[in-house]
């Protein structure tokens, strides 16, 4: 399947880079660039990319305004934040508003084809070290409130699916919670499809950021 690339970037040699260097893979293909988070929903309309590669600052609407835009649609595309930071409150609200991941504008060219090959799979590019990050780099500035609030909306979850949540959090692929909770794949699918139903959710990094928000893997760790 070839995948649909949407590039948004303020700088041309930036765009002009990620388009010659992520055109030359098989199985992706550039639909299209934009220079600024105000021409991303209507791009996205009539190009109808699978992915959006998106930097976080840009001029006039910034990336994380254009990501919660996109993702708040029906069959919204998958967003991957570019950003020069590992830990940033403003990745980590790009993530709540239902990016996918991010790279960083240094990673080499390998790693970002990679990435969006991922996040086209439904794969979320982000490792459980990189979230943990996030959520300490933001902890002094969260509300006292979030982790009630979060563990409020877990309680709306079976116990069968809160126990696939937290693995989820702790970034375990669908086969690895199948082998530690004892079911088949699809049933883990399945419970991950509902989880999202449940919460609002659109995809695992939301999961997993709930989790966290809600204390639950420090929770884990301590049993």
């Amino acid at each position: 399947m070839t995948i649909r690339l949407l590039i948004v970037d303020d700088d041309p040699l930036v765009r002009a880079g990620l388009t010659f260097m992520l055109g030359g893979a098989e199985d992706i293909e550039i639909v299209g660039e934009a220079a600024d988070g105000s021409e991303v929903t209507a791009l996205a309309d009539r190009l109808r990319p699978d992915v959006v590669l998106m930097d976080i600052r840009m001029p006039v609407v910034d990336g994380l305004t254009a990501t919660e835009r996109l993702r708040a649609r029906a069959e919204a595309p998958e967003v991957v934040v570019l950003t020069t930071f590992h830990a940033d409150e403003q990745v980590l609200r790009a993530l709540r508003a239902g990016a996918a991941g991010f790279v960083l504008k240094d990673t080499p060219p390998a790693d970002i084809v990679a990435a969006v090959r991922r996040v086209a799979a439904g794969d979320p590019v982000l490792s459980p070290a990189v979230t943990r990050r996030l959520m300490t780099r933001v902890a002094a500035t969260a509300p006292d409130d979030r982790a009630g609030r979060a563990r409020v909306r877990l309680d709306a979850l079976a116990e069968r699916e809160r126990e696939v949540a937290v693995a989820v959090g702790r970034g375990h692929s669908n086969a690895q919670i199948a082998a530690a909770l004892y079911m088949s794949v699809p049933t883990v699918k399945t419970h991950v499809s509902r989880i999202l139903a449940k919460l609002g959710l659109n995809n695992r990094v939301q999961i997993a950021l709930l989790v966290h928000d809600a204390g639950l893997l420090d929770e884990d760790a301590a049993q």
